[in-house]
């Protein structure tokens, strides 16, 4: 007997990398899985139904069950359909992994419009509208008397919970990933429904466009293999982790990270209102040497510990 017995996901972005992992993995304990690509380029170009037919393929060959979608998720119609097609074909809908993305990186002061608006929509629309699908029949499910157990996993990213230069568009949209995660689980608590979120370190077509190619080691464990966050997703997905919600967790070998939120840091006070230049100079008796952002290699490097950090 799997740990997800008779339920019902989605992982979107699921034609290669992580996705594909997921996906495998969710069917490996059990789950009858809706593979959707769209199967575009890591920029978003184009498109093609190969790669997540071809995950589907392969779980079937594996003795799972698994059904193949092509719908674009950035599109409200076309993750409605996603979510439909998964109710119609297998009967109900327990786990959405939102996983799909592009990379377009450019340093902020070249950045054209289409590059920013081409990557918030593909990534935060595309964890929006899904997720706006999958609420609403698990609202209509939990009202008609039906126990619900739903859950929403979606993809962060260290740079956006980090930082990372080159990266505003992306970055951008993975934080609001983040936060997205956040006030959806607030809502759809009452539904029975959890939502949480992973920023992964893993070796992927978006992390080699970054990094260059990352190698494989010849011996040991391959800290940076997408394999390593699947897991995780399939631990969130199951019935024992009903009670963890709202939480982003960083992912890397065999070291996870449960992140803390913006909390209240620092905490500058009077009785009355302040000062422009009494707030500038309390602020540099706070802190004397300055402040600024640390960046996504110092704060992975920290985060990873022993396991070191295999970035090319």
């Amino acid at each position: 007997m799997g740990s997800l017995d008779n339920k019902v996901a989605i992982v979107t972005g699921a034609g290669r990398g992580i996705g594909r992992e997921h996906s495998i993995a969710l069917a490996g304990a059990g789950a009858r899985v809706v593979v959707n690509d769209l199967g575009g380029s890591a920029a978003g170009e184009g498109q093609d139904s190969a790669p997540a037919q071809q995950v589907a393929d392969e779980i079937k060959e594996l003795g799972g069950q698994a059904t193949a979608n092509f719908d674009n998720v950035a599109d409200f119609q076309g993750a409605e359909n996603l979510i439909k097609q998964a109710v119609g074909e297998f009967g109900r809908l327990d786990v959405l992994v939102n996983n799909a993305g592009i990379i377009r990186d450019r340093m902020l002061v070249n950045l054209s419009e289409d590059e920013w608006d081409s990557v918030i929509n593909v990534h935060l629309k595309g964890h929006y509208a899904p997720t706006r699908h999958a609420a609403a029949y698990w609202r209509q499910e939990s009202k008609a008397g039906n126990p619900v157990s739903g859950r929403v996993i979606n993809t962060s990213s260290p740079s956006g919970v980090f930082g990372n230069v080159g990266q505003t568009n992306y970055g951008a949209a993975k934080a609001g990933i983040a936060a997205f995660t956040v006030i959806a689980a607030l809502e759809l608590g009452r539904y029975g429904v959890t939502v949480n979120c992973l920023a992964p370190n893993a070796r992927t077509r978006l992390t080699e466009q970054t990094f260059g190619d990352i190698p494989v080691p010849e011996g040991g464990f391959d800290a940076m293999d997408p394999a390593n966050i699947s897991p995780i997703i399939v631990g969130l997905a199951s019935d024992e982790a009903a009670n963890i919600t709202g939480q982003c967790f960083f992912v890397y070998g065999g070291v996870v990270n449960v992140l803390k939120p913006w909390d209240m840091g620092i905490s500058l006070s009077k009785d009355s209102r302040w000062e422009p230049e009494e707030f500038v100079s309390k602020l540099k008796e706070a802190l004397p040497d300055g402040i600024q952002p640390e960046g996504m290699i110092p704060m992975m490097i920290k985060a990873a510990g022993d396991q070191g950090l295999q970035l090319g």
